[in-house]
């Protein structure tokens, strides 16, 4: 397994081989779950068009500084293709194109440890999504746990970088680490608050996937992307708000209510047009610098 407790006792006794991880130094002595990330929501889904939700590619949103990136995947005759929604309304291209784009940025910036999480709603077959990591090298960085890891367990960052394992992979359903080990149970480890909220339901902090999950035990993700309802049932992003949606005081206005409900802040803020507003600048604040 690529996470060990021996490699961890080896890393922590030589000392990180970063001066630097995510760009600060007291991330080094960190553990993953005990981090707050940027998220990109929809990150493959770039311009102007309803369904889209960012202005900027996954590559440029890395460049950024954010180091969270969630995507859909939907059935293309027979393959996982980053859709929103389905192919017909947006197909931004085959994953194994965007993980292409990832490995590069990782093989490039050799301190930085990111996370993907993958929708997979028509339970394409896991091994398809093993067989892209495979494809385009992303596999040779990902992360393994030795078993499920409970909150406290997660190795730190300079641990991962250290070990070469600084990609973490998450699905929300229909992932089976029987056979991709790596492709991790999203809601094994983590609740999100609700998804897709508009401006009545915008601001909270409250569990809502996995439903009746406790939130002890958990690491955390909150949707703090608006939607505007154009027809019943029917919702878009809200790119016009975004400069004040993305502000430092509108996302923790909702962060600090995380905080008086859990006693810590949330592991990510999934964001919309995270080249708006305040996205990096949060993420340090949260993580205390």
């Amino acid at each position: 397994m690529r996470h060990s407790v021996a490699f961890s006792a080896l890393a922590l006794a030589a000392g990180s081989l970063a001066a630097d991880c995510n760009g600060h130094a007291e991330l080094c002595d960190r553990p993953y779950s005990n981090i707050t990330f940027a998220g990109a929501h929809n990150s493959p889904f770039v311009g102007i068009s309803l369904s889209d939700n960012q202005f900027t590619t996954p590559t440029d949103q890395l460049n950024q500084g954010i180091r969270f990136l969630q995507g859909q995947t939907q059935d293309k005759d027979g393959l996982p293709e980053m859709c929103h929604t389905s192919c017909i309304l947006e197909d931004a291209g085959s994953l194994q194109d965007y993980l292409s784009g990832i490995k590069t940025w990782v093989d490039d910036n050799p301190n930085e440890v990111i996370t993907l999480l993958i929708t997979n709603p028509d339970a394409i077959d896991i091994t398809l999504y093993g067989d892209a990591f495979n494809t385009t090298g992303l596999e040779s960085y990902v992360f393994i746990p030795d078993g499920q890891l409970a909150l406290a367990d997660w190795p730190t960052l300079g641990d991962m970088i250290s070990s070469g394992t600084r990609v973490v992979v998450f699905m929300d359903y229909n992932m089976d680490t029987s056979k991709v080990p790596y492709i991790l149970d999203e809601f094994g480890y983590w609740f999100e608050t609700p998804f897709s909220p508009t401006k009545d339901n915008f601001i909270q902090c409250n569990v809502d996937r996995p439903a009746g999950a406790s939130a002890d035990g958990r690491m955390f993700l909150a949707n703090h992307n608006l939607n505007v309802e154009i027809l019943p049932d029917v919702l878009i992003p809200d790119p016009e708000q975004a400069s004040d949606t993305n502000s430092m005081a509108n996302i923790t206005s909702q962060t600090d209510i995380c905080v008086q409900n859990y006693g810590r802040n949330p592991n990510v803020v999934l964001l919309d047009f995270v080249s708006v507003g305040d996205a990096v600048a949060m993420q340090d604040q949260l993580n205390g610098f």
